[in-house]
């Protein structure tokens, strides 16, 4: 099979179906949930931003905008099987020479916490990117103190790579390459 072109296989991202997730792309109907969730303290802390002080109609009118004009990356939603929004997967930083991405995730429904909904999204994104694109690597950043989320992506495959500063952040940089062969959640 002749992979594509990173950019050729994501022109328009399909739904990938794991066995707790699909990842579809982005909604202007997530932008509630999105807008909830940009306005949480505790997530936005552990994403290491601020919450957002725009009104909702701002929020709206720049989701609306992303969604016509995507500023680079890929957006996903993460839904339950049965099609609830729980939160947010992304690429980005995408370099076809280099042959890698980073990725972002968010779990902002607090309920899916700590029951594999995390761990399912990224390998099922995994399997697809690695087995679909010419991508040979995929690197994160995660807060130096986020143990849960360390936790997540060390089980998905992803190896420390490095350390970051950035402002009063501390964070572990994370890799993955496509010879590791990310296994479906379990």
């Amino acid at each position: 099979m002749r992979r594509a072109s990173i950019f050729q296989a994501l022109a328009r991202p399909p739904t990938l179906v794991g066995n707790k997730v699909k990842l579809r792309p982005k909604h202007l109907q997530d932008a509630a949930n999105d807008y909830s969730w940009r306005r949480d303290a505790e997530l936005c802390r552990l994403d290491a931003t601020i919450p957002t002080l725009s009104s909702f109609e701002e929020y709206l009118r720049n989701h609306a905008e992303e969604l016509h004009h995507p500023s680079g990356g890929y957006r996903f939603a993460i839904e339950t099987l049965d099609g609830r929004h729980i939160g947010n997967y992304s690429y980005y930083n995408i370099d076809e020479v280099k042959r890698e991405a980073e990725m972002g995730i968010m779990i902002g429904d607090r309920a899916y916490w700590n029951q594999g909904y995390g761990a399912d999204a990224v390998l099922t994104s995994l399997n697809h990117l690695f087995s679909q694109t010419k991508l040979e690597r995929i690197y994160l950043k995660t807060l130096n103190w986020n143990i849960r989320a360390y936790k997540c992506f060390e089980k998905c495959g992803f190896v420390p790579c490095g350390h970051l500063f950035r402002g009063d952040h501390s964070f572990i940089t994370m890799e993955i390459h496509r010879s590791v062969k990310p296994q479906k959640a379990k």
